[in-house]
């Protein structure tokens, strides 16, 4: 994957990036993502990695994707759902050139629907190369009654 062109607004800031990261997979059901967009965020050979059980008796395990590979497994999701994601609560870290988030996130099918229909925590490892911020990996495990938000992150 070579670096593609970024919009300077949005990897100027590591607030720009993670705002930028969360519109772009953002949208109503059927409508196509500026997936060019999305890898312009990424730096080459960054990883997207959801913790997911593989079966109904499995226990969780990371899925370790390419950005490729996240497009794949999501847009046949988003061709028939509405996705719309917004971030709710953020920690961030930072030395030097390298940041950590944890980036609490609320899930919606549509943008004014009441409650999401997920909640989760991404953990956002990011790079300033100088010029702008990559993102170099990003993390996530979704809410659920065995691991509930901890009230330190929202």
């Amino acid at each position: 994957m070579s670096k593609s062109e970024a919009d300077p607004r949005d990897v100027e800031s590591i607030d720009a990036i993670i705002t930028a990261a969360y519109d772009v997979i953002s949208g109503p059901a059927g409508t196509k993502r500026d997936w060019d967009r999305e890898r312009s965020l990424y730096y080459p050979g960054a990883r997207l990695i959801p913790t997911a059980k593989p079966g109904a008796n499995d226990g969780l395990v990371p899925q370790i994707l390419d950005v490729d590979g996240f497009i794949a497994r999501v847009e046949p999701f988003f061709a028939e759902h509405g996705f719309f994601e917004k971030e709710i609560a953020r920690r961030t870290e930072q030395f030097g050139h390298i940041a950590q988030v944890w980036s609490t996130y609320e899930s919606r099918h549509n943008a004014d629907d009441p409650e999401p229909f997920v909640r989760g925590i991404n953990s956002i490892q990011l790079f300033n190369d100088g010029n702008r911020w990559w993102i170099v990996n990003i993390y996530w495990q979704q809410e659920s009654a065995e691991d509930p938000i901890p009230e330190k992150y929202l």
